[in-house]
């Protein structure tokens, strides 16, 4: 191992012996849930470890607080979408439903769409979602958002750019 591993290792063997308890503790606080926390606790550090920014890190609480709602966000985001999902198909008639294994594999298309959109201003996002899913057109989106139609041009552009290199080829 080199020595900047194992000082990289000591270093986040640090941070998580003095910070895990109060994040877990934290967690636990605002989402009233001690399995999630735990779970999302161990997210935080993995996401850090990962990262490598560790030896970076100045003021740790704040630090790990911020990874921790982003990771929260994203969890809840991510079961509103399997609900909206799940709450679809129920109401599909049962010889039209799909197998088990296409749900799970619509599923994750949905949620690696959702992720790929994530990080896109809202209305560039609103605009691509109106386009997609309910198929309006140029002039029905503007009239939605309040903007032009050159507006929602540009705003598809840059939405079909954005998801078309966030996606896995």
């Amino acid at each position: 191992m080199a020595v900047a591993d194992f000082v990289q290792q000591q270093q986040l063997h640090a941070l998580y012996s003095s910070h895990h308890g109060w994040l877990q503790g934290w967690l636990r606080h605002k989402l009233g849930n001690a399995g999630e926390a735990a779970d999302l606790a161990q997210d935080t550090f993995v996401s850090v470890l990962t990262s490598g920014a560790a030896p970076q890190i100045r003021e740790a609480r704040p630090f790990l607080a911020t990874i921790a709602r982003r990771l929260v966000a994203h969890r809840y985001r991510r079961q509103v979408l399997e609900e909206a999902y799940l709450a679809a198909l129920a109401c599909l008639p049962p010889a039209v439903a799909p197998p088990p294994e296409a749900r799970l594999l619509a599923l994750e298309a949905l949620q690696e769409i959702d992720a790929a959109l994530d990080g896109l201003p809202l209305p560039v996002r609103t605009a691509f979602l109106l386009a997609q899913l309910e198929r309006l057109s140029y002039a029905e989106i503007a009239v939605r958002l309040d903007v032009s139609a050159s507006s929602v041009k540009q705003y598809l552009t840059r939405a079909n750019r954005h998801v078309f290199f966030a996606l896995p080829p």
